[in-house]
């Protein structure tokens, strides 16, 4: 009869080894190693747990302390060994904490499984996660926030079908930034209550049978409250999803905005230039200078969107509870931090690398009969029904892309073709800086509400 390798805890129960390429298939400790410290975090919460029920005891919680800071040092030090045949980052610390202090880590995992332990450590990590992509997306805010102060003045045409509609400040289009990442920001503060609930003590699926004090563990941990179902506990990967749910916003968000920079950097637009440390060349055409960084952003939102899709597919199908499918969860989460992370990371720098052409915008705001709404509404305040209004001035316009000029540009006499009510004031109205003062109310693009927009979003983001 084969004998297994003593190294696997549950070798007794099988007359062959594990083949070499099952082996393989099913280690996960290539990438759930970077779980390490938060495993650790939570075998020692775990272990003061149980010395405090008398289920350890004093002498082999100190040991297990001793063993599990060596074990941190080594990890950070970058001298830990990884081993392949212990499958997972949970029995690699486990092994070496045995072969520091003996039986005291042996008796580590009483009162607790992998299944509860794996989801322990993902909730830590992603706990963790979230808390610095908070910080990363108020930094994004702030370079917005930068950007938007010195150009409340500035005129860029508004686009609805990316044709010219109305006229705004550029410092209202980047607010519109703003209100997204401050949803994001809402969204990953909403989605970490979730996440920070203690899945440890729901054992394999169904408890345990130590007199165990969970509510302890989260405590110590840090954790709002326990998972009530101990069979959800361990197969529950609905945080996991919701966190993707919020970064696969966060990079659309990030996306359009990328689109719009690409569009504006070109010479058909011309509008705002990029600090060449964020774009490069051509290997044939020495005159370009491509936005690479933008385009990478869209590109990478597609790679976290599948990655949403991966895990909500992975949970489709799975009964209760906890199944080896579950390994699976790990690299799309991972990579979708990572991908968020670095994208913020390199976007709060590049906003502040911004160069904005106030001249191109203001000769491209020109172009569209981007203040014809503002005439129609002159006509309505003037008594004319708003429908019949907008006729007016549809017919205006046409006359005006006859001519070849604004509506500005009509004379007086040419504008009352269309309506006896347009007198001399009407060319208030039909200035760009007058278009844009006549929005002057909450959430408007008058410079004066911008700036107010601007005071709440600083309180905001200091509070």
């Amino acid at each position: 009869m084969a004998t297994m390798q003593d190294n696997q805890t549950w070798s007794g129960r099988f007359n062959e080894p594990v083949a070499e390429l099952v082996k393989r298939y099913t280690a996960s400790v290539d990438f759930d190693n970077r779980l390490a410290l938060f495993d650790i975090q939570g075998s020692l919460a775990h272990a003061q747990m149980l010395a405090s029920c008398g289920i350890i005891s004093a002498q082999d919680l100190k040991d297990i302390q001793r063993g599990l800071a060596q074990i941190e040092n080594e990890i950070i030090a970058g001298d830990f060994v990884w081993q392949l045949d212990l499958e997972d980052v949970h029995l690699n610390i486990e092994k070496r904490l045995t072969t520091l202090v003996g039986d005291a880590g042996k008796r580590l995992h009483t009162g607790r499984s992998r299944n509860d332990q794996v989801a322990t450590d993902i909730r830590l990590y992603l706990r963790s996660s979230i808390d610095d992509i908070v910080g990363l997306l108020k930094a994004l805010q702030t370079s917005l926030l930068d950007l938007a102060h010195h150009h409340t003045h500035t005129i860029m045409p508004g686009f609805t079908h990316l044709q010219v509609a109305q006229p705004v400040s550029f410092a209202h289009h980047m607010m519109a930034y703003f209100e997204m990442c401050q949803r994001d920001v809402e969204r990953f503060g909403d989605a970490r209550k979730r996440v920070n609930r203690l899945p440890l003590g729901a054992a394999a699926l169904a408890g345990t049978s130590y007199p165990i004090k969970r509510e302890m563990v989260a405590e110590l941990l840090g954790f709002e409250s326990v998972c009530q179902n101990s069979l959800d506990a361990v197969s529950d990967r609905d945080f996991a999803i919701e966190f993707t749910a919020a970064a696969a916003l966060v990079m659309t968000h990030l996306s359009r905005l990328s689109e719009e920079l690409i569009l504006w950097m070109s010479p058909r637009f011309g509008f705002i230039d990029i600090a060449d440390r964020f774009c490069t060349g051509s290997s044939i055409m020495p005159q370009k200078k491509n936005p690479d960084v933008p385009e990478l952003v869209r590109g990478k939102t597609g790679r976290v969107n599948g990655h949403l899709v991966a895990l909500l597919t992975l949970m489709k199908g799975q009964p209760l509870a906890y199944n080896k499918d579950n390994q699976e969860d790990k690299e799309p989460l991972f990579d979708t931090v990572d991908t968020l992370t670095q994208t913020l990371r390199i976007y709060a720098d590049m906003m502040r690398g911004i160069t904005v052409k106030p001249e191109a915008m203001r000769r491209a705001a020109l172009q569209g009969y981007a203040t014809a709404t503002d005439l129609a509404d002159y006509l309505v305040k003037k008594g004319l029904p708003f429908r019949d209004a907008h006729e007016a001035v549809a017919l205006a316009v046409r006359h005006a892309e006859q001519k070849g000029c604004d509506l500005a540009d009509l004379k007086l006499d040419e504008l009352q073709l269309f309506s006896s009510l347009i007198a001399d004031d009407v060319y208030a109205v039909l200035t760009l800086e007058g278009s844009l003062a006549a929005r002057n109310h909450t959430g408007g693009t008058a410079p004066q509400q911008v700036e107010a927009a601007i005071a709440r979003a600083r309180k905001l983001l200091s509070a």
